[in-house]
């Protein structure tokens, strides 16, 4: 369901993206650093925004992939330490008795 609405309001943002480029063809000029050129100023912000949102899905899958693999090893070390800890009791039958308290 959230992933829905999140398609949903990209979209409508897109096609209000779309409406306005449409209606507004002046040219302005866009200086960069290194150069300068004179670009629609729908085309110019259309590419600026595509340019963000792909920059910004970029940066979220990086650190999404960082906490999978790190999640990853944490689960691999939990499955190692619990195999040790059964084989250890398994060895030592006493060590996961819990005493008892002897009430006479």
């Amino acid at each position: 369901m959230k992933y829905l609405l999140v398609v949903l309001l990209v979209i409508v943002i897109l096609i209000i993206s779309v409406t306005l480029g449409a209606h507004n063809e002046q040219v302005v000029t866009f200086n960069f650093l290194v150069a300068k050129g004179d670009y629609a100023l729908s085309t110019l912000l259309a590419v600026l925004f595509g340019g963000g949102f792909l920059l910004g899905w970029l940066v979220s899958g990086l650190f999404y992939l960082r906490l999978r693999l790190r999640l990853g090893r944490a689960e691999r070390q939990i499955k190692r330490l619990q195999q040790t800890d059964s084989s250890a009791s398994a060895g030592n039958p006493s060590a996961t008795m819990i005493p008892s308290s002897n009430k006479e």
